[in-house]
């Protein structure tokens, strides 16, 4: 049994028959009996939709919390694209669910802004 990790991109998850391959394709590997962990991007453009309307209603002169709260609001792409697919997964028959990444602790062994390889850092495992 193997530990895969998948990233799909927001193409892949562009669309609820998309997020649907993914869990079929993910599902495949799980019931191939590896453990498998999933990172999904946002879905086909919602980035740059959210981006925008943060730039609508962005103050004249931003600051560090602006920066901060554009963080936060990308990131709301990702979470919702991990639960659907966990949904997904779950219509599978593959038990799932989804984390944020603070709740699973992964961060970069190097500095660069394209690191090699991750290691997590958490002593918690959870099933997927």
């Amino acid at each position: 049994m193997a530990l895969i990790v998948h990233k799909y991109g927001g193409t892949s998850m562009g669309s609820t028959e998309r997020i649907r391959n993914v869990a079929k394709r993910v599902a495949k590997w799980a019931r191939a009996g590896h453990q498998i962990v999933v990172v999904p991007s946002a879905m086909s453009g919602e980035t740059n939709r959210l981006l925008g309307l943060a730039k609508e209603l962005a103050p004249a002169k931003p600051d560090a919390t602006y920066s901060r709260e554009l963080d936060m609001l990308a990131s709301t792409g990702e979470q919702a694209s991990s639960a659907l697919l966990a949904i997904a997964l779950q219509s599978e028959g593959q038990p799932s669910v989804s984390y944020a990444g603070w709740q699973v602790a992964i961060k970069p062994m190097t500095l660069s802004p394209k690191p090699a390889s991750s290691r997590s850092t958490t002593k918690k495992s959870w099933p997927i």
